[in-house]
């Protein structure tokens, strides 16, 4: 007769004698189902039974999998495990970046009297995050912060980056940050022997489990903290330019004559304020980028409008704001610059090194777009797509016979040079619909703004910085345009006030808290009522 004793009361320590349980939430990629697989491994290497189960998320990276783990030394007696993990009852959490160690604590499975966590301090922006127009990510330092308080013990440091640099995944590495936090009763021995035996990578996964091992036991300088990186959107939400350009200010390389065209808008950013040049130097980089160097020349020439009424006792702040937003409003999004992006060779390396992909390997690559009958008309001649955009029956049948989605491989010869065909459409740029419209767009929010210097610097700032709103492509450009334009119909009710810029920026803070704008009409529902009495 079998001899079963529960123990699954919670009552055991890791490393005790008792039940450990341990937690490990991870997306889609992560290798969660790995790290599970090599800790049960390596507990029953060292005489211990233990069970492991898993709960799906969502979807590939956008939910996280729980997968949960309880173990004991074995007595000779079958132990009653549990299937999931329930709140305060984790001696060990492992999360395979900051955000699910926060959504881990948030569900309780965190507790300062017994939990050790361990979490790599890197960031994949959630979906929440990413739907949010404006600047939606959650503060990484807050996270930080309340995993100190709400666990018994917190290592955290950049494992992605262990792994990367090891040429493995990120399984490996918080393998390693397990057996040096010695949460569990076990030699590293045992875990490289697990490691040893499991047939693939092997090189590299001892590589980055050393990395791990290290950095948790505090020898090593990857032990140190860094927060999801910011290159691509500032901390201030959103003071780097946001694109696709290269703006590491790396020396450009080319023909001599497009050389000195370059040099020659150079020498044109050093003769501007200090304040303005290291803006002005960024937004110039990325509009040659786009474009060409009169497109650039085109850029300062506008900027030098700006500067020509601001002053260094205000800090030039309108012609930093109009270095900025210049450069993103003549750098919009068309078909012509999603081609020339996805056909970059910088995009395959890109790719190859996010998705781990040895050099020796082949990497397939499948694109996705979905044209409509606007993008077909922008990508026309001026005259051709103002024709077909007047005339809505030839525009609808047009549209029934382009409007769905198109998957490219861009692996091969005949996908690639596709887009490579559409990317160096550049060239005709300027002549083109979508260019015109785009043109007179800027030109009317640029003289709008430099129009109420004279009147309300404050207030002038204030429209330049409006130009966050516009972004995307498509649908998306579509809807951000929307709330442009709405934000913009304020103006007149606001000018003349002595708070016209603060509620301004109110009222673009309110457009970039939401995809649906609601909180926006409720703002303008109020502006519009600032006539009849205090607010």
């Amino acid at each position: 007769m079998l001899d079963v004793v529960s123990q699954s009361n919670g009552q055991g320590k890791a490393g005790d004698g008792g039940m450990i349980k341990l937690a490990i939430l991870a997306v889609g990629g992560q290798g969660g189902g790995v790290l599970s697989d090599w800790i049960v491994d390596v507990a029953e290497r060292n005489g211990y039974l233990a069970q492991s189960t898993s709960v799906a998320g969502v979807a590939q990276r956008t939910g996280a999998t729980i997968y949960y783990i309880e173990m004991c030394p074995d007595a000779g007696r079958l132990p009653i495990f549990a299937l999931s993990p329930s709140q305060g009852d984790v001696d060990i959490l492992i999360a395979a970046e900051l955000m699910e160690a926060g959504r881990a604590i948030m569900r309780g499975f965190v507790t300062p009297d017994r939990t050790t966590l361990i979490a790599s301090s890197h960031r994949i922006a959630a979906v929440s995050e990413k739907i949010e127009p404006g600047d939606g990510r959650a503060s990484s330092a807050k996270v930080r912060e309340t995993a100190e308080l709400a666990s018994k013990r917190f290592i955290s440091f950049d494992l992605e980056k262990v792994a990367v640099d090891s040429g493995s995944v990120i399984s490996a590495s918080l393998f390693g940050a397990l057996a040096g936090s010695g949460a569990l009763p076990f030699p590293r021995e045992g875990y490289e022997q697990t490691i040893s035996e499991s047939g693939r990578g092997v090189k590299a996964s001892l590589a980055a489990f050393a990395g791990g091992y290290e950095g948790a036991r505090g020898q090593s300088a990857g032990s140190t903290q860094v927060p999801f990186s910011a290159s691509s959107r500032g901390e201030d939400g959103g003071s780097q330019m946001r694109g696709g350009a290269d703006l590491s200010g790396r020396e450009p390389s080319g023909p001599s004559r497009l050389l000195d065209n370059w040099k020659h808008l150079a020498a044109r950013v050093e003769r501007l304020p200090e304040e303005v040049r290291d803006m002005a130097a960024r937004g110039l980089r990325k509009v040659v980028d786009f474009q060409d160097a009169r497109y650039g020349q085109e850029y300062l020439d506008r900027l030098e409008r700006a500067v020509g009424r601001d002053d260094a006792a205000r800090g030039f702040a309108l012609s930093t704001a109009a270095a900025k937003h210049l450069a993103n409003a003549l750098c919009y999004d068309d078909v012509i610059r999603v081609a020339d992006l996805k056909t970059r060779s910088t995009r395959g390396a890109r790719v190859r090194r996010e998705v781990g992909v040895k050099d020796d390997a082949i990497l397939q690559t499948t694109e996705y777009f979905h044209p409509r009958v606007e993008e077909f008309c922008g990508a026309m001649p001026a005259g051709i797509g103002r024709y077909i955009e007047a005339r809505p029956k030839l525009a609808a049948f047009i549209d029934r016979r382009i409007n769905r989605g198109r998957r490219i491989r861009t692996d091969s010869f005949t996908g690639f040079a596709m887009l490579w065909i559409v990317g160096g459409l550049r060239r005709w740029r300027r002549s083109l619909l979508r260019h015109e419209v785009e043109q007179a767009h800027l030109d009317r929010w640029y003289d709008l703004a430099l129009d109420t210097v004279s009147q309300d610097y404050a207030l002038a700032v204030e429209v330049l910085n409006t130009r966050r709103l516009i972004k995307g492509y498509s649908d998306t450009h579509v809807r951000a345009q929307s709330k442009f334009d709405r934000v913009l119909s304020a103006l007149p009710m606001l000018k003349g006030r002595p708070d016209a810029a603060d509620w301004l920026r109110r009222l673009r803070e309110a457009a970039l808290k939401d995809e649906k704008g609601d909180m926006l009409d409720g703002a303008l529902k109020t502006v519009a009522t600032l006539g009849e009495g205090p607010i």
